[in-house]
């Protein structure tokens, strides 16, 4: 039987479902793509309050000092999260080094992976770390506590921005959350086998 031939209307009809389909399964790729690309924007901007990673201290400290908060939070694990110090003044491009410790009050080991982000949204920019556990899954055995060092530093351009010169203080706030990579075999860090970090970055903890 001959095959019936399609119409000019039937033809576009086709064509136009096909770009519809197509058009489909990108936004679906693109939907999976956001987050981290999002994620990469935001460490390399300071976007959103995101802090920013930095390879090295700036070479210019500032005498103007700044007072830099401490917030910790913990979703869906029977966890504590804490800083051990709830404050810290630093000069502007001056390291500084805070710690956190983290208890497993389960039963069995679990993984879990902090988030962060600065108060004012526009500190994000200047507001860099060397070191940190955030951005990497932490494993911690049942029972354990944990500490975790935070080595980090304000942009002299801090104080010169119209934005944030007047700002006196800052809060960097972590949230850990169960890790959603841990089932898919991602690689994620022992933090028993953390490691004692210097002063200047030079040593790096589990996760780092």
């Amino acid at each position: 039987m001959p095959k019936r031939e399609l119409t000019p209307q039937q033809r576009r009809n086709r064509k136009l479902g096909v770009i519809c389909f197509v058009t489909f399964l990108g936004m679906v790729g693109a939907s999976y793509a956001a987050v981290p690309l999002y994620k990469a924007f935001c460490q390399a901007t300071g976007f959103d309050g995101a802090v920013r990673r930095a390879d090295k201290a700036p070479d210019t400290v500032l005498a103007r000092e700044l007072l830099v908060r401490f917030d910790t939070n913990i979703r869906e694990l029977p966890w504590t999260f804490t800083a051990e110090q709830t404050t810290q003044t630093v000069r502007i491009g001056e390291t500084g080094l805070a710690y956190f410790k983290v208890t497993n009050n389960g039963k069995t080991p679990m993984t879990g992976r902090a988030m962060y982000n600065v108060v004012p949204e526009s500190a994000g920019a200047y507001f860099q770390k060397l070191e940190c556990f955030c951005f990497s899954d932490q494993t911690i055995p049942a029972g354990k506590t944990i500490e975790f060092p935070v080595v980090y530093f304000v942009d002299p351009k801090y104080a010169s921005d119209f934005e944030t010169k007047g700002k006196p203080e800052v809060t960097l706030s972590y949230t850990f959350f169960p890790s959603v990579d841990a089932e898919k075999g991602s690689q994620r860090a022992d933090a028993s086998q953390a490691k004692t970090p210097s002063a200047l970055g030079g040593n790096t903890k589990a996760g780092l």
